[in-house]
């Protein structure tokens, strides 16, 4: 809906566009930020503004939506609670409310139920993963995206390591979907509530009512601490799943992911309810078998974290559901022990190889960003570590990007130019930083045998250094060799942050006037060539395995922003002589190498707007031949490249996986690490991560799950167009995350998480 007259123009900086919805607490916009992308805006009511203990409550809220994060939560991407009129930033999640699609459409079915079911325990499990409880799911809390449903809304959820705020006799939530001990003594609540929560969300949205509904929410609350839920109406092999969500007692429940184990076990279409209950597929009484007739004992399970995140708040409101009864409890328990050690089971196999085919501007050389091979040994020495790399400016908090040669680890980013890391255990050797404000994204350049280079941006009190350039240390003592002032035009060129490469032992820059490449010799810094761009444009250098090649706009397109005729020119490595040029339709973004030749996705514009990629074309210099395939559809995300297969990783963690050739889709998986940036492939493995350190590994067949880890870093997950965040030392994982946060784990051995 529009703005209303008193609304406010902006908040925090941030134009709005619309108001989405008003509830008891606050008034939430749509917005944009800088770069176009939309955000929901929760501005808190004035009347709250001035109650300290809402004050609290809000500035929490903000803490743990940070906290949480993972395929089926929203990212934070600002928030105010200090302002005199507190406000949350969110990821905007496309979709109506749970509580609005059973009014208009009515209940879910078959695997429609069973996907909302599997997504919102995979939302808990992530939520409960990081230590906070929800405390408020409630079917105006849920928004059905197109990539899953997405829990919304922190409101009142609290660490649960931290005292409630909530007073004596004062109860704090939605009753038809509270459980019996948030209604009885909410000071206790732990992650069993939102269990119990889930499971009257689960029999809502089977039936269109709640198993606790009644005229008055005081007589909803005694029947959810008194009587047994109303689930006839539910499917019976989810109706068993929900009866061990709404046992009375909290430990009788499951956790979210035992759960999960549950959700994943019930037929695809979840069967029909005749008369008497009895499923058509599997009964109650089959799945309670299974479970006890399998022995094994407990193991832990290796799952799915999660990361900071929320999603706007929404205002429709749902209609009452409520409690179930005790009947399975712990007689699943046995199955689930068994189910978790298959788990282990099949993630113990090995990490090794990465083929490179990708750029994302930190590789070195012709080498990508891995020395890692088949069979590869850890580092001589190695244990996991976990280290902060301090930088010039500590008001700075960026990424650092990495590349490994044999038992040095080479990084960069942000504050720092350039650091020497021991790949065994994080310790450092040594650091050069950087004074003044970086450009986002601009990380290190490469390196070679004996040399890194990394860019250097000018502090302010210094106006007569130039404000950008690359600067060549010596591998082994970080001593400068020499510097160069860097043009700074290429991501108007090629929508990626990369003015210089490293190719071989040299490194092409361009020069501070944005007229000409510039050749020289990694170490010595003695010039080899320089070739001028073609007349009236502007250019980039992309790098194609071992061979160079120009990405070229006009001047105009160029200072418009709106580049969408580039030019392609092979470039003779030993002269720099440009080759004929080759037109490309569109605007383009190159990502790597595929078969020979040169991938570029090409993105889809809504007016001057970027608005994903939705389509593919190929660039084979030698022939000067350009293949266009289009996309099934637009793809959001973080694109990248491995094994000859492009990779889209959307903000909300669905990876798909495209043929460079076709276009078609290879596979799509929905991870729990939102805002990845990747891949980086090892041997039959793919490695995405996020700002905030977590990392998903994905079997590059079909995009399965192999494990996850826990977040690292306190960043925001909801950015798109990163560079890739892991790099491959041997069998060390290393990762880079906000803040300058650097960790390394063993491949075979990667964190567990939760």
């Amino acid at each position: 809906m529009s703005l209303r007259a008193g609304d406010p123009a902006e908040i925090g900086g941030y134009p709005l566009e619309a108001r989405l919805g008003s509830g008891g607490m606050g008034t939430v916009f749509l917005a944009r930020t800088s770069s176009g992308r939309p955000v929901a805006i929760k501005l808190i009511h004035l009347q709250f503004a001035a109650d300290d203990e809402f004050r609290i409550r809000f500035r929490r809220e903000v803490t743990a939506a940070r906290r949480v994060s993972g395929a089926f939560t929203a990212a934070v991407v600002d928030a105010a609670p200090e302002a005199e009129q507190p406000w949350m930033a969110t990821t905007y999640i496309q979709g109506h409310t749970l509580a609005r699609r059973i009014a208009t459409k009515g209940p879910l079915s078959g695997a429609e139920l069973r996907r909302l079911a599997i997504g919102l325990a995979e939302a808990l499990r992530d939520i409960h993963r990081v230590g906070v409880v929800h405390r408020d799911l409630k079917p105006s809390n849920v928004v059905l995206s197109p990539e899953g449903p997405r829990v919304i809304d922190f409101g009142i959820s609290r660490a649960v390591d931290q005292q409630t705020l909530t007073n004596t006799g004062r109860v704090i939530g939605t009753p038809p979907f509270m459980s019996p001990e948030q209604l009885q003594a909410p000071r206790g609540v732990g992650p069993q509530s939102d269990v119990f929560s889930l499971g009257t969300l689960l029999a809502y949205a089977a039936t269109g009512y709640g198993p606790f509904d009644a005229d008055s929410p005081y007589i909803a609350a005694y029947q959810v601490v008194h009587e047994e839920p109303s689930l006839d109406d539910v499917p019976a092999a989810l109706r068993t799943v929900v009866e061990s969500c709404l046992t009375k007692e909290p430990n009788g429940r499951p956790s979210a992911d035992e759960l999960l184990v549950l959700l994943r076990d019930l037929p695809a279409d979840l069967g029909q309810t005749d008369a008497s209950g009895v499923d058509t597929g599997r009964t109650r009484d089959m799945i309670t078998q299974h479970h006890v007739a399998t022995p094994a004992t407990p193991t832990p399970a290796t799952p799915t974290p999660a990361t900071p995140t929320t999603t706007p708040a929404d205002p429709d409101t749902g209609s009452a559901d409520t409690p179930v009864g005790p009947r399975l409890r712990r007689r699943w328990r046995p199955m689930l022990a068994a189910a978790v050690a298959v788990t282990v089971a099949a993630i113990g196999g090995g990490v090794a190889a990465l083929t490179a085919g990708g750029f994302g501007g930190n590789s070195g050389g012709d080498k990508g960003n891995s020395l890692a091979a088949s069979g590869a040994a850890l580092p001589d020495g190695f244990k996991p570590w976990h280290e902060t790399v301090p930088g010039g400016r500590p008001d700075i908090p960026d990424e650092l990007r990495c590349v490994a040669h044999g038992d040095a680890l080479f990084c960069g980013g942000g504050s720092v130019v350039a650091t020497r890391i021991r790949a065994k255990d994080g310790s450092r050797v040594w650091t050069a930083k950087s004074p003044g404000v970086p450009v986002d994204g601009m990380h290190l350049v490469g390196a070679t045998d004996d040399t890194v280079l990394g860019y250097r941006f000018a502090a302010q009190d210094a106006p007569k250094d130039p404000h950008s350039e690359v600067v060549a240390l010596d591998a082994n003592n970080g001593r400068e060799l020499w510097s160069v002032p860097s043009g700074a035009q290429s991501t108007a060129v090629t929508n990626r942050t990369q003015d210089a490469i490293v190719i071989g032992s040299d490194v092409v820059t361009v020069d501070a006037s944005n007229s000409r490449f510039e050749a020289r010799n990694a170490h010595s810094g003695q010039v080899t060539w320089t070739s001028p761009f073609p007349a009236g444009t502007q250019c980039a250098p992309v790098p194609m395995g071992a061979q160079l090649v120009a990405m070229c706009a006009t001047n105009a397109e160029v200072n418009a922003f709106a580049v969408r005729h580039p030019t392609l020119y092979p470039v003779d490595r030993a002269s720099g002589t440009l080759g004929r040029p080759i037109a490309v339709n569109g605007s383009t973004v190159p990502i790597g190498v595929a078969y020979g030749r040169l991938v570029l996705l090409q993105i889809h514009m809504e007016g001057t707007d970027p608005a994903g990629y939705n389509g593919v074309a190929q660039v084979d210099p030698a022939s000067r031949k350009v293949t266009y395939s289009r996309l099934a559809k637009t793809y959001t995300g973080t694109p990248g490249m491995a094994d000859n297969t492009v990779y889209v990783s959307g903000q909300t963690g669905l990876v798909t996986a495209l043929d460079p050739a076709t276009g078609r889709q290879k596979w799509s998986r929905q991870t729990g690490v939102e805002g990845a940036s990747g891949p980086v492939a090892g041997a039959d493995t793919l490695y995405f991560s996020s700002a905030t350190g977590r990392v998903v590994a994905l079997s590059p067949h079909d995009g399965k799950p192999l494990w996850t880890t826990d977040p690292q870093a306190d960043g925001l997950t909801g950015g798109s167009g990163a560079s890739p965040r892991v790099t491959l030392a041997g069998r060390a994982v290393i990762v880079a995350a906000a803040k300058n946060t650097l960790f390394a784990f063993d491949a075979q051995k990667p964190p567990k998480s939760g």
